[in-house]
């Protein structure tokens, strides 16, 4: 079989047997089912055109949430994976909870929005939220990673069962350093790059270190550590929820878009809308036994 069928489920919606069914009728000779975890994910073998298979799945589950995802079985386990931050790894926008200690939360979550969606540029739209935030005390950047900024779940997991299986593991975000570090450290990740913030006497200047790193940081980023590490293509993952994960998302051997934005998700090859990111393991074929807790 060259294709495999990946549906996931979450903890509001159990895979059930049902779901599989309804699944296999809409896939050309399927094979027999493969659970990765019971009641959770398995895999579906099956000869034939991958984008019909998804399309299919997808209307014979739509009323369920679930997560599914059709691509080739061969060289699932990926050695390198290139996150991005915020929204991704963690479940805010660093920046706007910067905002939020100047009360300025929703006129800069707005430009946020409009940057990720790929309505506005993300360099200009950055440096006019970073203006906005010039006279921040470095103690309220502290204070903001101390009591606003959570990890998205599962994403300790994954990076500690991929590192274990020898992969390499990078977070790559247009935030910035001060929280890229941190998380970095915190989650797992083996390297780390964002756009460094510029103080004077431990305030916010109002200024990035320029050139700013975005989209085509990203990409670059990916490239360098695939050439330095020997892998081809299709040993790397990529995810990201927002416009300037785009290019690295589509340059990866599988990109996924992860809670994204429109403009996103349908342009990557996976997407994942309802799971957490353990979620990515399955995708790679990993079983639940596999899965360092």
């Amino acid at each position: 079989m060259k294709y495999v069928l990946t549906l996931i489920g979450n903890k509001t919606t159990p895979l059930a047997s049902a779901h599989v069914d309804a699944a296999r009728a809409a896939l050309p000779s399927p094979a027999e089912t493969a659970w990765l975890a019971e009641g959770h994910a398995c895999d579906i073998p099956f000869d034939g055109d991958p984008a019909a298979a998804d399309a299919g799945a997808r209307a014979a589950l739509k009323d369920a949430n679930l997560d599914i995802s059709a691509q080739p079985a061969e060289g699932r386990r990926k050695k390198l994976l290139v996150a991005d931050m915020d929204s991704t790894i963690i479940e805010q926008e660093c920046i706007d909870e910067l905002a939020a200690e100047l009360g300025l939360k929703p006129q800069i979550s707005e430009i946020t929005e409009r940057a990720m969606r790929g309505e506005i540029g993300f360099e200009p739209a950055l440096r006019e939220r970073v203006g906005l935030l010039k006279g921040l005390g470095v103690a309220s950047l502290e204070k903001v990673y101390r009591e606003r900024i959570t990890e998205m779940p599962g994403g300790r997991v994954l990076t500690a069962t991929m590192r274990a299986h020898g992969a390499t593991c990078a977070l790559v975000s247009g935030g910035f350093t001060f929280f890229t570090a941190r998380v970095a450290k915190a989650v797992g990740f083996d390297v780390n790059q964002a756009n460094e913030l510029l103080f004077e006497n431990d305030a916010l200047t109002g200024l990035v270190q320029e050139p700013i790193l975005g989209k085509q940081a990203k990409l670059d980023a990916l490239l360098a550590l695939r050439a330095q590490h020997g892998l081809e293509k299709h040993e790397t993952l990529a995810v990201g929820d927002g416009a300037n994960d785009l290019a690295m998302i589509e340059e990866a051997g599988l990109g996924v878009a992860y809670h994204a934005k429109p403009v996103v998700a349908q342009a990557a090859g996976a997407r994942i809308d309802h799971g957490d990111l353990t979620a990515l393991l399955y995708l790679q074929g990993y079983r639940r036994e596999e899965i360092s807790v």
